[in-house]
């Protein structure tokens, strides 16, 4: 329609314009008017074409369309059948699980009871055992405490019978210093002088030392034996013996002492060393050394 409207515009146009130009200016507008007739009619073919297959494909599409309402109405039916079934099996089903149930319910009720007692006297038999076994345990543990300090009353009073037999021992060869001190006199040389028993003593006495220091602190009779020994220490100073102090002192080699063996301390200071035990101890006669101390060394690291 927009097409032949097209036309006779154009053609009305023409003919008014008709009077003012030559043929061949007519013949050439006709021939453009032709030209642009076919293309409108070849454009309206097209058009027709794309219009049909689009139809078709309407068609297409509705008839599609009916299929799936179809087929959808169709699995609506079969879903409520289902659904149906499914409710009648889950019925069923429950029915059974509460006979079985109830069946199993009252089986396990006896059973429950059973293993609830049994339970129950297993508990009150471990607990009755473990009584038992704790109250033994107890027993003898006193028993054994009762046992330990027995032996270290025993021990102790071993030590101090044995201790005060030394110091007895120590005092009359103390005593025996004395009398040759005297019998000597002063004007007797370091050299020609005899120091065994004096170098004796200070061995006893520094092995006595040793051994106190790793006993208990509260060790019976300790601190009187302790006293007994500085007496004596005393009594060898007052004949001109001394026995210098050389635990717990730093070490060097410069120092007129043997090293008899070294141990590493993680303790001390990486260098450091310490002397840790008096193996033999050094004795001095009148300010002079007589007897070099041999000793135990700890090293740092």
């Amino acid at each position: 329609m927009k097409t032949i409207i097209s036309v006779v515009i154009l053609t009305f146009f023409s003919f008014c314009t008709l009077g003012q130009i030559t043929k061949d200016e007519l013949d050439k507008e006709i021939k453009s008017l032709n030209q642009k007739i076919l293309s409108l009619q070849n454009e309206n073919t097209r058009i027709k074409k794309n219009s049909e297959e689009i139809n078709r494909k309407l068609t297409t599409n509705n008839n599609l369309i009916t299929k799936l309402e179809n087929k959808n109405q169709e699995l609506a039916l079969n879903l409520e059948d289902s659904k149906k079934e499914l409710l009648s099996k889950i019925v069923e089903i429950e029915s059974k699980s509460e006979s079985r149930i109830t069946n199993v319910s009252q089986s396990l009720s006896i059973k429950t009871l059973w293993g609830i007692i049994a339970f129950l006297a297993a508990i009150i038999l471990s607990a009755f055992l473990f009584w038992l076994f704790d109250k033994r345990q107890k027993l003898e543990k006193i028993e054994f405490a009762n046992q330990l300090n027995k032996t270290k009353n025993i021990i102790e009073d071993n030590l101090e019978k044995e201790f005060e037999k030394q110091g007895h021992v120590i005092e009359a060869q103390i005593r025996l210093i004395e009398h040759q001190m005297s019998s000597i006199g002063n004007a007797t040389s370091i050299q020609n002088q005899d120091h065994s028993l004096a170098l004796k003593v200070a061995d006893e006495l520094t092995l006595i030392e040793r051994t106190i220091s790793l006993m208990d602190s509260g060790t019976k009779g300790l601190k009187q034996l302790s006293r007994s020994l500085e007496k004596i220490k005393d009594n060898l100073a007052s004949n001109g013996y001394e026995i210098p102090v050389l635990l717990g002192k730093p070490f060097n080699q410069g120092m007129k002492i043997i090293p008899v063996s070294t141990i590493p301390d993680e303790t001390l200071d990486a260098g450091v060393e310490i002397i840790t035990k008096i193996i033999k101890p050094q004795v001095n006669f009148n300010d002079k050394m007589i007897q070099a101390a041999q000793i135990e060394v700890s090293v740092g690291y």
